[in-house]
């Protein structure tokens, strides 16, 4: 079996008919538990996995950028100079995306040199794995490195998220692109979505004679369709109707008015969220205090309030959750952004 670095240098000396500067990768991460809660300034807890994008890039002597990748033939060109925050379509939002919000955080796109990339992956596409925030990791740690700017991987994790949401259009918390760049081998993120705190934390996996089975269910989703947008609408509906910033201020025990207060639908979003957000604490603790088979019930909750509040899940991921129930999993849930249309 050939190294992925090894391809992607390949095939950029094939597109590109020179030599790479360096190689660079960034993760997927699967989150273990705190779901849509990061734009709700939320919880979030995610551990980075062992597929990766991996990209070969090198600096141009003018501000031009050839984008190419193992998935198409296509070698899409543009300019530093063309890249002025409006949407872009297709996958090269992502890349040129990131180039642009590093803009934001201080390069000048004037002085900085255009660059040749080459992409890789084996990052599942659309299975709610993050491959774009892979993607934007990659292309943010490669650029940060050959525009020699300085920057911490936290920071690097909000121009990922920045390109994502201007220049591709999907309305995304921090939560995939900071996995991404923080996660650790058998540890996962604890990040804190209004200050952006992050602490890393051990899963104790091995210890206690466990392993995380990801499973992909082929139901594909992506963020900038119509079902994950309407729930965070509904969620920001749902903050100002009870009259805080965002969902975070809320207490389980706020719940009791949330119900007099919202209509039924918007109520149910909203109680999602805040029991997401007060479990990704409780598996925080039990972690800390009692270790990895004490989050089974914590992980069985989480996807009940998904499928029955949130209303994200389909049959093909509750039989999967079901099925792994029934052969002996501490606990299982679905992962990923909404899979479902809104209802």
């Amino acid at each position: 079996m050939t190294d992925i670095r090894d391809d992607v240098r390949e095939g950029f000396r094939a597109r590109f008919e020179r030599e790479p500067h360096g190689v660079w990768s960034s993760p997927g991460r699967v989150n273990l538990i705190g779901e849509h809660t990061d734009y709700n300034e939320g919880f979030v807890f995610p551990f980075a996995i062992d597929r990766r994008t991996v990209i070969a890039l090198a600096p141009r002597d003018d501000d031009r950028i050839r984008l190419a990748s193992s998935f198409s033939d296509e070698v899409v060109e543009a300019r530093l100079a063309d890249l002025t925050g409006e949407r872009i379509d297709g996958w090269q939002a992502y890349p040129l995306g990131v180039a642009w919000a590093l803009g934001q955080r201080g390069a000048d796109l004037a002085a900085v040199p255009g660059f040749d990339v080459f992409i890789d992956s084996d990052v599942p596409v659309g299975a709610g794995l993050s491959s774009s925030a892979a993607l934007e990791g990659s292309i943010a740690l490669a650029l940060d490195d050959i525009w020699r700017l300085g920057l911490d991987r936290p920071t690097l994790a909000a121009v990922g998220q920045l390109a994502e949401n201007e220049i591709v259009g999907a309305p995304t918390g921090i939560m995939d692109q900071s996995a991404s760049l923080l996660g650790q081998q058998d540890a996962g993120v604890f990040l804190d979505c209004r200050s952006l705190d992050a602490e890393v934390i051990p899963l104790g996996l091995e210890a206690a004679g466990l392993t995380i089975a990801v499973i992909d269910t082929h139901v594909a989703h992506a963020h900038a369709d119509g079902g994950y947008r309407a729930r965070r609408e509904s969620c920001e509906q749902g903050a100002r109707l009870m009259g805080v910033a965002s969902l975070r201020d809320l207490a389980v025990d706020d719940l009791v008015r949330a119900r007099e207060v919202l209509d039924d639908e918007t109520f149910r979003r909203v109680r999602h969220i805040v029991t997401e957000n007060q479990r990704v604490l409780d598996t925080v603790r039990a972690l800390r205090e009692e270790g990895p088979r004490a989050i089974g019930e914590l992980l069985d909750a989480s996807h009940r309030s998904m499928r029955d509040d949130f209303e994200i899940s389909v049959p093909e991921l509750d039989l999967a959750v079901e099925v792994a129930q029934n052969e002996g999993a501490i606990g299982a849930r679905m992962t990923g952004g909404a899979s479902a249309d809104p209802p």
